[in-house]
Parts: C-alpha cells; structure tokens; sequence
C-alpha cells in the first residue's frame, strides 16, 4: 500500500511517503509560518522523486491534531482535498502517538509527548508501550503543566520528548528528577505518521474525505471570544 503522510501541526512540519509502511522518501522543514504556501510543493517534490503520480496513492494519512489550530487546518484541508479528488480514503493519526511512537522501543515503557499548547497549557499523553503498540495511561488532552505532571508514576523510568520541554523541563524535572529521560530524536514525523495511519487503514480505521474531521482538545481563542 502506498501512503502519502502529511504533517503540519507544529513548526516542523514533513511529508513523507511510504509504500506497507517502509519510507520511500520525506521531505522535512521547520517552517512555523509557511506551511500553506510550501505543502504541496513539498508533495509534488516528494512524488517526483519517486517518479509517481498523485494518482498512484492508495491512502493517505495525515497528522489531525493536537498542535497549531493554523497549521491544522493546512494539512487536514490539504489531505482533504487530494483524498476528494482522488476518492481514496484517509487515516487521521494523532500528533502524541506519533512523537511517543519515536521512542517507544525496549527498554522504554512509558512515553510521554508534550506540545507547547500556548496560554500556559499543554498537550499531552501518557503512554505505556505493551506488545508493541501504544496504550493510553494518561489520555490525551489539554492539561495545566503542573496538573498533569503531577499526575505521572514518580517511580517509573519515562521518555519524554515534544517542543513543550523547551518550556517545562525544568518544572518537570521537580516532579520525576532521576526519573525522567529525554532521548533526542528528530521532531518530524509524518514517516511515524505514515506508519501509523497504514496500520489504522489494514485494521479498518480509515475514513472517506468527507468524514475527515481535526483533532482539538480545546476552543481556538478566536472561538472562546465568539462565546464569551
């Protein structure tokens, strides 16, 4: 199966493309501001590369959230639209599963990604790694630092990666001292992505274009002024 795997929902944004989820090539860019303007060239590219057309996807993927409510929109509309057109279908994959998918390999069992959710919160999950796969410990969501930190095993070694530690390390550290680790792993990941939304497809999990929807765990501000 070919997948086309988008990610725009933090400052590093990446496509990448995989064929039964071995990566075929992925084009990486930190570019907090121009993810609209560069997306689809980055696809053109990518495809060229290859010497394949859009035509030739079978499915894409596509990070839906959590992370920058600009920059998801710019990839689920993308993805969207590609996946209309051609009328494949569509794997929406978390931002958090995908970064803890990083490091979740013996000896790590707990993984814990953290997005800068801006306003003083985070995104963030706890996940604990059992055959293989992915487990929630903490669901994901949208939490107050220290509420959530607050709220993780003070006795068990846990990975920790995502953009928000360069905010909250050092808070966290106060939680798990000796406990934490912080394996340095590149912060782009539509080929996680990519291999997680071919699992979520072989296992029936995709949707139709129409049904793709964004991952938010909280109002935009522009939406809370709307009801305020």
């Amino acid at each position: 199966m070919l997948i086309l795997a988008v990610d725009t929902t933090t400052p590093s944004g990446s496509v990448a493309l995989l064929r039964d989820g071995d990566v075929l090539g992925e084009f990486d860019l930190e570019s907090p501001s121009t993810h609209s303007a560069r997306l689809l060239r980055s696809v053109d590219l990518i495809l060229q590369a290859n010497n394949l057309e859009i035509q030739a996807v079978d499915a894409f993927a596509v990070a839906a959230g959590p992370g920058s409510f600009t920059g998801i929109r710019i990839g689920v509309t993308a993805v969207k639209s590609l996946a209309f057109a051609s009328g494949k279908m569509v794997a929406p994959v978390s931002t958090l599963e995908a970064l803890a998918s990083k490091v979740a390999a013996p000896p790590v069992r707990l993984a814990c990604p953290i997005l800068d959710a801006k306003r003083g919160e985070i995104y963030a999950a706890l996940f604990e790694v059992r055959s293989g796969r992915l487990v929630e410990a903490i669901p994901q969501g949208a939490y107050d630092p220290d509420a959530f930190f607050a709220r993780l095993p003070v006795h068990r070694v846990t990975s920790f990666l995502g953009n928000g530690l360069a905010l909250y390390r050092e808070k966290l550290l106060t939680y798990l001292r000796d406990k934490a680790r912080f394996p340095r792993r590149s912060p782009f990941i539509a080929a996680e992505i990519g291999r997680l939304g071919h699992r979520a497809l072989l296992e029936g999990r995709g949707v139709a274009a129409r049904d793709l929807e964004p991952l938010y765990f909280r109002k935009s501000q522009a939406e809370e002024k709307k009801t305020a």
